[in-house]
């Protein structure tokens, strides 16, 4: 009989990107790279290169998360100190150019270009004279940039994987499989990932399984969260509880049927 834990590490590794998909994203992400040295070709950038959970492997395929994304940072000279909006407008003039019948949109601080297979979010970035990072920032999209370290988080995330015998990895996409198909998306994945990183970088569990349970046990919520995500993280909770009972009574098989209520199979 396959136990929780056996169950949630097998679900972790189908929520790996396929060597199929890997190759397709692999494919647009050169066309990408590609074109826009092609675009812009007079020297206004310093860089561009893919960021974000894609390079942790902690991103999840499109079957298990519809709106799966790459992270590419495109990084301006800006000599005139333009400000964020004009950087996004010539993002969006590059991806006309390109992608005219691919699905291209706004979603502050990015340009967003679906194509079939995936979406990809471009952020426009600036550089000091140092090579600090600077993006849009959320809170005043017009005029305002805020520094960024868009790969520190992921030397953080491998080391406290390694500490936690590669077991964190598997735990977040498990995660935030639950995060999208429970809760609908409540919790960025970025602030998921974090938040699972910071609370067990030196505190290792044994198996899956307890890094599962502790995780949707330890969340809580605020008053003025909307009503259905308290229900859904309510009944999460309660679930959990019954999986533990019922493991203790020796029910394994009514254990497992109950955690695929979180975790149903791919």
């Amino acid at each position: 009989m396959m136990s929780i834990n056996s169950y949630l590490t097998d679900l972790a590794s189908d929520l790996v990107l396929s060597s199929d998909e890997k190759s397709r994203i692999g494919t647009s992400i050169d066309t990408l790279s590609r074109r826009l040295d092609l675009y812009f070709n007079n020297g206004e950038l310093h860089k561009h290169f893919q960021f974000g959970s894609s390079t942790r492997g902690t991103i999840l395929p499109r079957k298990a998360d519809s709106g799966s994304d790459i992270d590419y940072m495109v990084v301006f000279k800006n000599p005139n100190n333009y400000k964020p909006n004009t950087l996004l407008g010539y993002l969006k003039k590059f991806m006309e150019k390109y992608y005219s019948t691919s699905e291209i949109y706004r979603d502050s601080p990015t340009m967003v270009l679906e194509l079939n297979h995936i979406k990809f979010e471009l952020v426009p970035a600036i550089q000091d004279y140092f090579g600090n990072l600077s993006i849009p920032s959320k809170l005043n999209l017009l005029t305002e940039w805020i520094s960024t370290d868009p790969t520190g988080f992921n030397k953080k995330l491998t080391d406290a994987n390694t500490r936690n015998s590669s077991k964190l990895k598997p735990v977040i996409r498990l995660m935030k499989y639950w995060n999208r198909g429970k809760l609908k998306g409540h919790y960025s994945s970025y602030g998921l990932e974090e938040r699972i990183v910071n609370k067990y970088t030196y505190c290792p569990k044994t198996s899956v399984r307890d890094y599962v349970y502790e995780i949707i046990e330890s969340l809580s919520y605020n008053w003025d969260d909307p009503e259905t995500f308290k229900n859904k993280l309510n009944s999460s909770k309660e679930i959990i509880k019954k999986c533990k009972e019922y493991e203790s009574n020796n029910m394994p098989y009514t254990a497992l049927s109950e955690i695929k209520k979180l975790f149903p199979e791919m």
